[in-house]
């Protein structure tokens, strides 16, 4: 190779290197307004890792149904030594992840929050008791599933290929981060399941036992929903707010309770539409494609045909 090659190939690696330098320092030229405007503390501590949350909650579901998710060489001689092992990782990631996210929101403008990493530790041990009791409720929403769609051969063709089943164990292990007063990981968890599902549940959603979603695309159900004991969704369900009160200064007022109360043993067939703080009283039916903005009493089936009051007729099971 000639020099001359030489000089036009280390002359194109410089203009190269000025280009980027360029375009690194236009984007650090506006980081302190980023920071500013989006984080409350700069760079001085780090942020929730999403990849590391998304691990741990992938780690809880191995644990929750194991085998069926993580390793599947799973027998009575190790299930509980990988349980433990899979448990004893997945809570001091996860300390980790809400100190993080507790300095992220704290007050306090030290770099070192001890009072922050005090609320994790409490946090997190917290949560490792009541996995048992997310265990149990998702046992239940299993089970739903299974009786609730005749086209499922086995509880575990539900566990392995149901969104509604994956959607509803990032909820229940949102909703207790939630409770504890956690911020971001929460939402973070929710955003996680619905992006591979379609299935929008915000963390601060009540909802009972033997929970089912079938096929579960577009169904979305509001911060402050409460939903009771064996309820069923379909596709489409939206579970909002009718409107957004705002305050002096033209914004939402936050914290509000503004979504739909469903009370057990409640079925919402595809695409209907509930909205405000209604009550849907006990045993009652909603038809497909239905725009609902008024409470019902207990064993009412409103299709777009109209209103029936009563308990649960023909009408309402062949709607299936």
């Amino acid at each position: 190779m000639t020099d001359g090659n030489n000089l036009s190939i280390t002359a194109q690696k410089n203009r190269e290197t000025c280009e980027l330098s360029s375009v690194v320092g236009s984007l650090c030229s506006h980081i302190h307004h980023v920071m500013s405007t989006y984080r409350r503390k700069g760079l001085e501590l780090p942020l929730p890792s999403r990849n590391s949350i998304i691990e741990i909650v992938e780690s809880l579901r191995a644990v929750i149904f194991p085998g069926y998710f993580g390793t599947s060489e799973l027998d009575s001689s190790n299930i509980c030594f990988h349980v433990g092992a899979t448990l004893d990782h997945v809570r001091r990631a996860l300390q980790e992840q809400i100190k993080r996210g507790l300095c992220f929101s704290c007050d306090d403008t030290k770099e070192d929050c001890s009072l922050c990493s005090r609320k994790a530790l409490d946090a997190s041990e917290h949560f490792m008791e009541r996995l048992p009791a997310i265990q149990q409720l998702l046992t239940t929403d299993v089970q739903a599933a299974y009786e609730g769609d005749p086209a499922a051969m086995s509880p575990d063709e539900c566990i392995f290929c149901y969104p509604g089943i994956l959607a509803i164990t990032n909820h229940r292990i949102a909703h207790e981060l939630y409770r504890l007063g956690i911020p971001l990981i929460p939402r973070i968890i929710s955003e996680h399941a619905h992006s591979i599902t379609g299935i929008d549940i915000h963390p601060g959603a009540t909802i009972g036992e033997s929970f089912f979603i079938d096929h579960g695309t577009g169904v979305v159900i509001g911060e402050t929903a409460e939903i009771g004991k064996n309820v069923r969704l379909y596709q489409g369900v939206t579970l909002g707010a009718k409107s957004f009160p705002l305050d002096a200064d033209g914004k939402p007022i936050k914290g509000i309770k503004r979504h739909p109360i469903v009370e057990d043993d409640v079925i919402i067939y595809s695409g209907a539409t509930v909205l405000g703080r209604i009550t849907l009283g006990k045993g009652s039916v909603i038809g497909g494609n239905v725009w609902l903005t008024s409470s019902i009493p207990p064993g009412t089936v409103v299709t777009q045909a109209g209103t029936k009051d009563g308990k649960k007729n023909s009408e309402g099971k062949s709607l299936k």
